[in-house]
């Protein structure tokens, strides 16, 4: 199984490298709007589909309307999500806290891309490590944190690399596997950030974000 794991990723490493220099050139040009809109995409991720919540935050972002939306019209506008009405709870507040803050400045006054997930999951209500990790990636900050959703948890057993998939996660049991997870990776030699690709590609066959 992992000779064919590595012979998908050499069919699509220069994808998943396009990929890679999009979100280096976002942690190096972006303004903290577009760092914000990475935010709300991976809060609303949970439990629904990636172009789904990528849509979703373009249409609060268009012309800055998310800035004077109410969490009705939020909810409203991410229809299509699941579990809508949280989810617009958690981006109200969210974009009401961090619209005049220097969001790459917090990142970057972290060394360690581990304690800034903390940070982020303990300041941004929604975000647990999973969400955290996500947008951490997204911005070129979070190459060798693991985004353990059901597509990667799924591969992780049937790779033997767990034994069960848990129905919830500790942040001393995601840490855990996140571990595992990297020891596979160098063992492969794929990398963290690109293996977390090779897995999304082989369950839905596409390189997204």
């Amino acid at each position: 199984m992992v000779k064919d794991l590595n012979s998908l990723y050499e069919n699509i490493r220069d994808v998943i490298k396009d990929r890679i220099e999009q979100f280096d050139c976002l942690r190096e040009n972006a303004d903290n709007k577009i760092i914000l809109k990475e935010i709300v995409f991976c809060l609303m991720t949970p439990q629904s589909k990636a172009r789904v919540c990528s849509k979703a935050a373009d249409r609060l972002f268009l012309n800055d309307a998310i800035f004077e939306m109410s969490e009705k019209e939020i909810s409203e506008a991410i229809s299509s999500v699941r579990f809508k009405n949280n989810k617009a709870r958690y981006i109200k507040e969210t974009v009401k806290k961090f619209k005049d803050s220097n969001i790459k400045g917090i990142i970057e006054n972290f060394k360690d891309m581990s304690e800034a997930r903390k940070w982020f999951v303990n300041n941004i209500k929604g975000f647990g490590y999973k969400e955290a990790s996500h947008f951490l990636r997204n911005t070129g900050y979070g190459y060798e944190l693991a985004i353990l959703d059901r597509h990667i948890l799924k591969n992780l057993l049937l790779f033997g690399i767990i034994d069960k998939i848990p129905k919830s996660m500790t942040p001393m049991q995601y840490e855990r596997i996140e571990k595992k997870m990297k020891n596979f990776s160098k063992k492969i030699n794929i990398p963290m950030h690109h293996l977390d690709f090779v897995f999304w590609y082989k369950e839905t066959g596409e390189v997204f974000k």
